[in-house]
């Protein structure tokens, strides 16, 4: 085997064990931001719940305060 031949071997194993680890890396960076971003989302909805069950909890204590004005009228 020539010296070029091992040079091009070595320069293909380089190239090929660089670009996977750089695709592995890119991989598990993009899964942390995916799972990041759930969690924002979870906390989001939740509040979203929250805020619909206050309205709706409002909205029956504006109606019981509306009741008791028109008893007391």
């Amino acid at each position: 085997m020539s010296d070029t031949m091992i040079v091009g071997l070595l320069s293909l194993a380089g190239t090929l064990v660089g670009s996977i680890g750089g695709i592995l890396m890119a991989n598990k960076l993009t899964n942390f931001r995916i799972e990041q971003l759930e969690k924002t989302v979870e906390k989001h909805n939740s509040i979203v719940e929250r805020t619909v069950v206050l309205e709706r909890d409002l909205k029956s204590a504006w109606r019981e305060i509306d009741e008791l004005k028109d008893v007391k009228n």
